[in-house]
């Protein structure tokens, strides 16, 4: 432990000047997320099935993302790629699934996601989620940054599509019976876990509270995530880039809180249901 603390305040007397000036940086980020293809039907599939189903789905699976940051706030937004033909995620519902660009200030706590849904612009604005990050004392080599290990307790949103799981079965539902806690149901079929276990990287050679999405509070840089089913790697780093970037929160959308939000879904959604099935039925007079 004193070591570790030897090595952190070297990188942070080393880096002082740099860090001192009115600094940007950009880190790029590529996001991949494995979902349990066997709790979705995958026991009948082939593997060359599930390679098939994977490869439609790389674009909601496999994402790019740019953290803009300086001392005090960020802006983290997907890389705009040109979809590849036969490729997709949920549809329509893909836009609110998948996060929209996500506004960081650490000074003011203040977290904001600018985030599209059915046509509608809304701004998801709420505190900065403070996780309790347990230092370790693994390191590692990220690139060209000695990185240290943290890990935290995350709690989940119910709409995180990355932490999404098929329903389990009612033989499997009454064995979970007495821990309430354990998942929260989304839809009849699916279903999300109240919390996962997340490990960090972070580096004190960029020492900045920042990290990817709502990720933050280390004595560095985060470089990788692993959360659950989705592990985020940074891939390049750009310190002070000759042109930077406006570092703002966005201001068009109406303002909502993240439960408002989930509850504006959910409303979507059983409107979305009562309305097939109503021409379900239509169909069968």
């Amino acid at each position: 432990m004193i070591f570790k603390r030897i090595i952190i305040s070297t990188f942070l007397i080393c880096n002082l000047f740099v860090f001192s000036q009115d600094f940007q940086g950009k880190a790029y980020y590529v996001s991949k997320t494995n979902p349990d293809m066997d709790s979705w039907g995958g026991r009948q599939m082939s593997e060359v099935q599930k390679k098939q189903i994977m490869e439609r789905m790389r674009s909601m699976f496999e994402k790019t993302y740019i953290l803009t940051f300086d001392k005090s706030a960020s802006i983290y937004k997907e890389e705009e790629v040109l979809e590849a033909p036969g490729q997709g995620g949920f549809g329509m519902w893909g836009s609110s699934f998948s996060a929209g660009p996500q506004y960081k200030n650490i000074k003011t706590k203040k977290f904001i996601q600018d985030q599209e849904f059915f046509g509608r612009q809304f701004l998801i604005t709420d505190s900065l989620q403070q996780l309790e990050w347990k230092f370790g004392s693994e390191t590692k080599q990220i690139g060209q940054y000695l990185c240290m290990k943290a890990t935290a307790t995350k709690t989940v949103d119910e709409f995180d599509w990355r932490s999404m799981r098929r329903k389990a079965s009612k033989k499997e539902d009454k064995k979970s019976e007495t821990d309430s806690t354990k998942t929260t149901s989304v839809t009849a079929d699916i279903e999300v876990p109240k919390t996962i276990e997340v490990t960090a990287w972070y580096t004190p050679q960029i020492p900045v509270n920042q990290g990817p999405g709502e990720f933050w509070g280390l004595p560095g840089l985060i470089l990788e995530i692993n959360a659950d089913q989705t592990t985020v790697l940074c891939s390049k780093i750009i310190i002070n880039p000759e042109q930077k970037s406006i570092i703002s929160a966005p201001e068009k959308g109406r303002v909502i809180s993240r439960k408002e939000y989930n509850a504006t879904v959910k409303q979507k959604m059983k409107e979305m249901r009562e309305m097939y099935r109503g021409r379900g039925k239509n169909k069968r007079k």
